[in-house]
């Protein structure tokens, strides 16, 4: 195994000491803006990073992720309920894949088809009732695996041969063959379990065909090639970082969490619940809008 390299320019993009877990991480094509959720908050953050502007909506209800969408306004959001949208302030769930009151949707993604992914966990993350969901948007979501327990980050690489996946609380990173014109997977193959100081997190992929895998309970974000080997760290100054995603020029833009963390551990990382903002030596694979 060759050398682990350390990426240290480290700086904070956006300040926040009210995010509870901050989550999905995406640039919004319509606006250049950096748009994130609160889980638990029910919150969607807009940011303007030019200006520091930001934009603040209450959903009403827990939101996973939430994603631009293509041809409309708003956005396609993975919610407490199912799929849905959040446009001019107001979330309607017009997927209620989820109608059980122990199940919530988790971290999503679009796939370059214009796809809406996302995961699905039961709200005490029991074994086996994690699943993973595609939303095509003119059709009802369909389970795509499931048996997992807190199915989170994942992505694909630049030519969309191959999807990943982090199964947090099993401590698993999966890679699946994948067809972009069907969007179905070959199967879910474990390509690594980790070791060390907490569970992988949301991710992102970049076009070397690596990805970046934050580690909730262990103050990093770690880069994983494509066997599976880690090549690279991302120190953070607060021990909950959740997800991350690429901005055009390269850098990496990291959320974080407060939930769950005492008195004293805030004090000795005030900046939990933040997002901050790494420089790289690649370049993230650009993530698609809904096409719905």
């Amino acid at each position: 195994m060759g050398s682990v390299r350390t990426y240290t320019d480290l700086d904070v993009a956006v300040r926040s000491d009210t995010s509870e877990v901050g989550e999905g991480p995406v640039f919004d094509p319509r606006t250049g803006r950096l748009v994130w959720v609160d889980i638990y908050g029910g919150t969607v953050y807009e940011d303007d990073l030019a200006t520091g502007r930001q934009t603040v909506t209450e959903v009403g209800v827990m939101v996973g992720a939430v994603a631009p969408r293509a041809h409309d306004d708003g956005f396609a959001a993975a919610v407490a309920g199912g799929f849905g949208f959040v446009v001019d302030g107001v979330t309607t769930v017009v997927d209620p894949v989820l109608p059980e009151p122990n199940l919530r949707m988790n971290d999503g993604k679009v796939d370059a088809r214009g796809r809406f992914w996302a995961g699905s966990n039961d709200m005490r993350f029991a074994p086996g009732q994690g699943r993973l969901h595609r939303w095509d948007a003119d059709t009802p979501s369909v389970v795509v695996a499931d048996g997992l327990v807190l199915p989170n980050g994942l992505g694909w690489n630049a030519d969309n041969t191959v999807m990943y996946l982090a199964d947090s609380y099993a401590r698993l990173l999966y890679r699946s063959a994948f067809d972009a014109d069907s969007g179905e997977l070959g199967g879910l193959e474990v390509l690594t379990t980790t070791e060390g100081s907490g569970v992988p997190d949301g991710l992102a992929v970049d076009v070397d065909g690596c990805f970046w895998t934050a580690m909730h309970g262990g103050a990093e974000v770690r880069r994983y090639d494509p066997a599976g080997r880690v090549i690279g760290r991302v120190p953070v100054p607060v021990p909950q970082p959740t997800s991350c995603a690429f901005g055009a020029d390269g850098r990496l833009y990291v959320t974080s969490a407060r939930e769950g963390l005492s008195a004293e551990d805030l004090e000795r990382s005030p900046l939990s619940g933040s997002v901050f903002v790494v420089a790289t030596d690649t370049r993230g694979v650009p993530v698609a809008a809904f096409r719905g």
